[in-house]
């Protein structure tokens, strides 16, 4: 194995910052813990907590476009890993997110579905069942069954 053992933060540009923050911070959910400014005082950087070793950085963005078609090369969508995914999306919902797709059982045996923050990057909200395809493949790659 190398030397990499996490996905350490995620860096989105946005073309606007509170809209963003608000967005993941009072309807997702993440904790804000800290802001970067300039000399002027503007903020340039939001930064909020998914997990202990795991971050999302908002920067502001230069162009007014928002995020590339699904098709776009790139980064297509990030993905957040759910306990229930029922309860998940009954909170989001209540707190104004709306799912941009029904909740259904995926090719890899997990339970998924879809929202998009405000500058359309897609996000894909996925419940991770015991007998998925990315769990029998780890048990594979460590010699079990």
């Amino acid at each position: 194995m190398n030397g990499i053992n996490a996905l350490g933060h995620l860096a989105l540009k946005v073309r606007d910052l509170e809209a963003s923050a608000k967005f993941y911070r009072d309807q997702v959910g993440f904790a804000e813990m800290d802001r970067l400014k300039h000399d002027n005082g503007d903020t340039w950087l939001i930064y909020l907590r998914i997990t202990d070793t795991q971050f999302l950085e908002l920067m502001i963005s230069d162009s007014p476009e928002p995020a590339p078609a699904d098709g776009a090369t790139g980064t297509t969508h990030f993905c957040f890993a759910i306990d229930d995914l029922d309860v998940e999306a009954a909170r989001l919902s209540a707190n104004g997110v709306k799912l941009t797709s029904q909740i259904k059982l995926g090719e890899d045996g997990n339970r998924g579905a879809w929202i998009e923050d405000p500058d359309g990057n897609r996000i894909e909200l996925m419940e991770m069942n015991p007998d998925c395809l990315q769990y029998k493949a780890i048990r594979a790659l460590k010699g079990g069954n």
